[in-house]
C-alpha cells in the first residue's frame, strides 16, 4: 500500500509539473491531457503526440521516463511477486502440506524422516491399512511429498510444539530415522512430551546406540549391522550343512546347497528327506529364482534347498549330508563399510574364513584379512583368492558398482555363489539378471525390523522380494482345510506351518488339515502376495 501510495503521488506530481513546463514552452493543455502524457511517458509507451522541445521539457521527460522504468518496470513486478504472488503460492503450499492433523488420528506412526527404510515401511503400513504421518520441516519438500501421495505435515520433528499437532498421545509409535544426531534430539524431545510413547530410532554408527538409549529410545536399529549379518547368513559356507537364516518361534528356516551331495539327480519325492530327517522343503532357489517345490522337482548342482523344521530335524539333515561339499576356502567380501564389517563379524562367529577388499586405506585394519585395492582390478581379486572362493558378498552402497561387480565376478567364476545388497528396489531384478544368486536391501531389513516392533510379530526376509510371515486365523479361514481355503491360488502365498495352542508347531501341514480360530499360520510369499493376503483376510492379521 505504501508503494501504491508513492506511485499515485508521483503520478499526480508529474501531471501538475507537466502544465508548468507546457506553459514555459507557450503551450496549454487540459488536465486530462496532463494525466494522459504522464501515464504514457512513465510506462515508456511514448506515443509522441505530446512532446516538449526545450531543454527543460526534454530533461523533465527524461526524469519521468527513468522514474517510470524504476517504479513500473522494476519495483512494481518485484512488489507484486513479494507481497501478492509469493504469499499466495505459500498459502497454496501450506494448504497442500498442512501443520495440523485433520481429522485426528489414533494408533498411527509418526515418522520423522523419509529415506529408503521408511519409504519401504510406509508401503508395508499401507498394505496393512495402518495410518502414519510424515514430518517434513521444509515446506517445498513437504509439498512435493504430498503431491507424491505421502501423508505429510509441514512440521519440525525437533520442535516440542510439533507434538501438540500430531496426536502424539494417541500414536502407536514414533520412528526417528534421520541422522544419528537429529534422532537423538527427536527422541529426547518426544520423551519429554510423553515419556510413555514408544520410540524406535535408527543408528548409522554403533557409538550412537548408547547415546540414543540414554536419550530415551526404546529400540535402536542398526540397519547396516542387520543387513551385514543377513548377507552373511545367506553364505552357504564350505559344506552342505543347513545354514540357518532365521526362525519364527519353534519353526527354523535354513538353506542348504545340494552341490556335491547324493541328492543331485533325484526328485524331491525320491530324496525322501521328509521321511528320513523330518525336514520339509518349502522352496528351491535356482540361480537367484525362487521356485515352489513339487514332488517331481529335480535337484541339480545349482539347487539350494529352503528347509523348514525344528532344530532337531535340521540336525538330522546335517548328519545326513555333513560329509559332502567340504571346503575351507574363504568368503570374499567386497566393501569394508558398516555392512561389510558386520558380515565379516558374523562369518567370524561361524568360524568361516573371509577376505575383505576395499580401496580406502583407512578401512584396512588386518593385513591377514583385508586386501587394499580396487575390486575391479583382476590382480586384486586374484590376491584375495576370488578364483578359489565359493562365495562373494557385494556390500558397497552403490547399486551400479554392485551390478558391475556381479557381472565381473560371475565371468571370472561361473559356479561361485554371489550375494549382493541393493539400495533401490528397481535394481533387484537387474542384479539377478547380472548373475547374483541372492539380493537383499537394507530398506527391507530396516522396514521389517520396525514393523516387527510395531506389530509384535515376526517377518523374516528370505531375500529381496520374498518373506516368511505369520497371521492369525479368523472367521474367514476357520473351519476350512488348507486346500479349501485356496490361499495359494488367491494370494500366491504358501502355508508352511501352523501354530496350535495345544499341539505346538505343525511344520508343513497336510492339505486336508482344517484351520481353527485363533491359530497362527506361517506363510511364505512375496511382499505383493503378503499384501494380497492381508487385504483378503485382513481380519486375521495382528494389530
Amino acid at each position: 500500500m505504501k508503494f501504491v501510495g508513492v506511485l499515485i503521488l508521483l503520478f499526480i506530481t508529474y501531471s501538475i509539473v507537466f502544465h508548468f513546463v507546457a506553459l514555459y514552452e507557450g503551450q496549454s493543455y487540459s488536465w486530462l491531457t496532463g494525466f494522459y502524457w504522464t501515464l504514457v511517458t512513465m510506462s515508456t509507451l511514448g506515443f509522441g503526440d505530446v512532446v516538449f522541445t526545450t531543454d527543460l521539457g526534454k530533461a523533465f521527460s527524461m526524469l519521468v521516463i527513468l522514474s517510470g522504468v524504476l517504479f513500473l518496470l522494476v519495483m512494481l513486478p518485484f512488489t507484486f511477486i513479494e507481497f501478492f504472488y509469493a504469499p499466495w503460492i505459500k498459502a497454496m503450499n501450506q494448504a497442500k502440506a498442512p501443520k495440523t492433523l485433520d481429522p485426528p488420528m489414533k494408533g498411527h506412526l509418526i515418522i520423522t524422516h523419509l529415506d529408503a527404510v521408511t519409504d519401504a515401511l510406509i508401503k508395508k503400513l499401507a498394505s496393512y491399512k495402518i495410518d502414519y504421518i510424515l514430518l517434513e520441516p521444509d515446506l517445498q519438500k513437504a509439498v512435493e511429498l504430498t503431491e507424491n501421495d505421502y501423508k505429510v505435515l509441514n512440521l519440525d520433528p525437533t520442535d516440542s510444539h510439533t507434538y501438540d499437532h500430531v496426536c502424539l498421545n494417541e500414536a502407536a509409535m514414533v520412528v526417528a530415522s534421520g541422522p544419528d544426531t537429529v534422532n537423538t534430539n527427536v527422541t529426547f524431545t518426544v520423551k519429554e512430551f510423553n515419556p510413555d510413547i514408544r520410540v524406535v530410532a535408527t543408528a548409522n554408527y554403533s557409538d550412537s546406540v548408547d547415546i540414543l538409549q540414554l536419550a530415551g529410545a526404546d529400540h535402536v536399529i542398526q540397519t547396516g549391522e542387520i543387513l551385514g549379518r543377513s548377507l552373511a547368513r545367506r553364505t552357504l559356507g564350505g559344506n552342505a550343512r543347513v545354514h540357518v537364516i532365521g526362525h519364527i518361534d519353534e519353526l527354523v528356516i535354513g538353506e542348504a546347497t545340494a552341490q556335491e551331495t547324493p541328492l543331485i539327480g533325484k526328485t524331491l519325492l525320491e530324496s525322501r528327506l521328509r521321511e528320513t530327517t523330518g525336514v520339509t522343503v518349502v522352496g528351491i532357489w535356482e540361480r537367484g529364482k525362487f521356485k515352489q517345490p513339487f514332488p517331481d522337482t529335480l535337484i541339480t548342482e545349482r539347487t539350494v534347498l529352503v528347509l523348514a523344521g525344528s532344530v532337531e530335524q535340521l540336525r538330522n539333515y546335517d548328519e545326513l549330508v555333513s560329509i559332502y561339499h567340504v571346503s575351507d576356502r574363504p568368503v570374499i567380501i567386497i566393501g569394508a563399510g558398516r555392512v561389510g564389517r558386520a558380515a565379516a563379524k558374523s562369518l567370524s562367529e561361524r568360524k568361516i574364513d573371509y577376505r575383505i577388499i576395499d580401496k580406502d586405506p583407512t578401512r584396512v585394519h588386518d593385513d591377514g584379512k583385508y586386501v587394499l585395492g580396487d575390486a575391479a582390478d583382476h590382480d586384486v581379486l586374484k590376491k584375495a583368492g576370488l578364483e578359489e572362493a565359493h562365495t562373494t558378498l557385494l556390500t558397497t552402497h552403490s547399486d551400479d558398482v554392485n551390478i558391475y561387480l556381479t557381472i565381473y565376478c560371475r565371468q571370472l567364476s561361473p559356479n561361485m555363489q554371489i550375494i549382493s545388497r541393493a539400495t533401490f528396489e528397481k535394481n533387484v531384478n537387474t542384479m539377478h539378471r547380472a548373475g547374483a544368486d541372492f539380493v537383499m536391501s537394507y530398506a527391507s531389513m530396516g522396514a521389517n525390523s520396525i514393523f516387527n516392533i510395531l506389530e509384535g510379530q515376526d517377518v523374516l526376509v528370505l531375500a529381496e522380494g520374498l518373506n516368511i510371515f505369520n497371521h492369525r486365523v479368523n472367521r474367514k479361514l476357520a473351519g476350512k482345510s488348507l486346500i479349501e481355503s485356496n490361499i495359494r491360488q488367491e494370494t500366491g502365498c504358501t502355508v508352511v506351518a501352523i501354530k496350535c495352542k495345544d499341539k505346538g508347531m505343525i511344520v508343513s501341514p497336510e492339505p486336508a488339515r482344517v484351520l481353527k480360530i485363533d491359530q497362527d499360520i506361517i506363510l511364505i510369499g512375496s511382499p505383493e502376495g503378503e499384501s494380497t493376503f492381508t487385504k483378503t483376510y485382513e481380519m486375521g492379521s495382528y494389530r
